[in-house]
């Protein structure tokens, strides 16, 4: 089964999910639409697809899937028309930035059993995996506490900040479903704390750059995330896993993975600068999940409730800061 897909936004993320789909094997990328026309043209060049409208897209009989990169306050509503006229769907993360409205689109999904992806793209990640891997095994025992570091190696324009939905929702999200994906439980606390420690810009926006949570399951479970919109030497992306045999990690990455050793001492390449390089395997193995499900092998995840817990984990983060306390998540869903 070739799957035909529709790209829906030739931004950043969008050129990302082209390639991924356009070197599947199992794929083709029939048409790409963009309100910037030479945003569009320059993907339908380089991968041999057409430019067209999204309402096309939507009408067509050659279109299987689509893959949503729009902004997030498009992705709803284009959730629900696709979804309605039977193709499945693929969605950049967040579903939108209200709980109240995810619970609406995710309702209309059911409704019409469609199929539903949430790109949280670092469950994919061949080095994340594999820590999970070694905990399904048992390697380290019963899961006790996880540290989630993730650090970007420059904050966005502030233009991009006021419509982010702030740092919770547009960056600590990814992190929110990484500890649900590491410790294997759901959250039942959250406390955060947040500063403007980078840019006083960010700030005068209503949001934060330097963030950290704590988690915690009702079993007792812990995962701490640490997250900071200023990273000089790179795209700072670490996670360790403590348990009750031992822990495993998956450091950081580079390009070019050597280490060079003289008499001033040991060197190593820098980082990846930032997350369209980083993960480059991860993007191509969810898009590659994504197909596989629409051809009846495994499940189609992360779906749907898994966008709408994430997004719930980033209001109570929210919320926490707000009230300086902690939040129990039977307040959020």
């Amino acid at each position: 089964m070739t799957v035909r897909f529709g790209l829906l936004g030739a931004g950043r993320i969008g050129k990302v999910h082209a390639k991924a789909v356009s070197a599947d094997s199992n794929a083709t990328l029939v048409a790409v639409a963009d309100a910037m026309p030479a945003a569009a043209k320059s993907i339908a060049d380089l991968y041999g697809c057409e430019v067209r409208s999204i309402e096309a897209i939507l009408a067509a009989k050659d279109i299987d899937a689509v893959v949503i990169c729009t902004p997030t306050d498009t992705h709803a509503d284009l959730i629900e028309k696709f979804v309605k006229a039977g193709i499945a769907v693929f969605c950049e993360k967040p579903i939108d930035l209200s709980l109240a409205r995810v619970k609406s689109c995710l309702e209309v999904v059911r409704k019409h059993k469609g199929t539903l992806m949430v790109g949280f793209n670092r469950r994919f990640d061949p080095h994340f995996r594999a820590v999970r891997a070694e905990i399904d095994k048992g390697t380290i025992g019963d899961v006790e506490m996880a540290v989630i570091t993730s650090r970007d190696p420059g904050a966005p324009p502030v233009d991009y900040i006021k419509r982010s939905g702030g740092i919770f929702r547009d960056m600590t999200i990814h992190d929110f479903d990484m500890a649900r994906f590491l410790l294997g439980e759901e959250i039942s606390e959250v406390v955060a704390t947040a500063a403007v420690l980078v840019d006083p810009a960010i700030g005068a926006a209503g949001d934060f750059d330097s963030v950290q949570v704590l988690l915690k399951t009702k079993s007792g479970k812990q995962a701490m995330i640490s997250n900071s919109r200023r990273a000089t030497y790179g795209y700072d992306q670490r996670i360790e896993v403590h348990g009750s045999k031992g822990a495993v990690s998956a450091e950081n990455q580079r390009p070019v993975s050597i280490e060079v050793a003289t008499g001033a001492g040991y060197t190593r390449p820098p980082l990846h600068d930032f997350f369209m390089t980083r993960y480059t395997e991860a993007y191509a193995a969810e898009i590659a999940q994504f197909i596989a499900a629409l051809g009846g092998k495994g499940k189609a995840e992360p779906s749907g409730e898994d966008g709408l817990i994430a997004l719930a984990l980033a209001d109570a983060a929210v919320l926490s800061v707000k009230e300086g306390r902690v939040v129990k998540m039977s307040e959020m869903i």
